[in-house]
């Protein structure tokens, strides 16, 4: 499994680390150890680039997590 995939799913389950994602998501992706380009795609909100890296498919992100936001443009 991705780390931005695992990440994205812990995001989704877990409230604390979900509320520290909101306050300082540089932060929490840093410690997550996800690669410059993860990084990138997650704090840009890149829809594609995130289904790239991490295999999803349309109608399954959404339903992952809804704290990143993919379909707010």
């Amino acid at each position: 499994m991705s780390k931005l995939l695992d990440l994205m799913r812990k995001l989704g389950s877990d409230a604390a680390l979900s509320r520290e994602y909101e306050k300082d998501p540089q932060a929490v992706i840093r410690d997550f150890g996800l690669s410059a380009e993860e990084s990138a795609a997650l704090l840009a909100k890149d829809y594609d680039a995130i289904k790239r890296l991490t295999g999803l498919q349309d109608g399954q992100f959404a339903a992952i997590n809804h704290t990143i936001r993919a379909y707010d443009q």
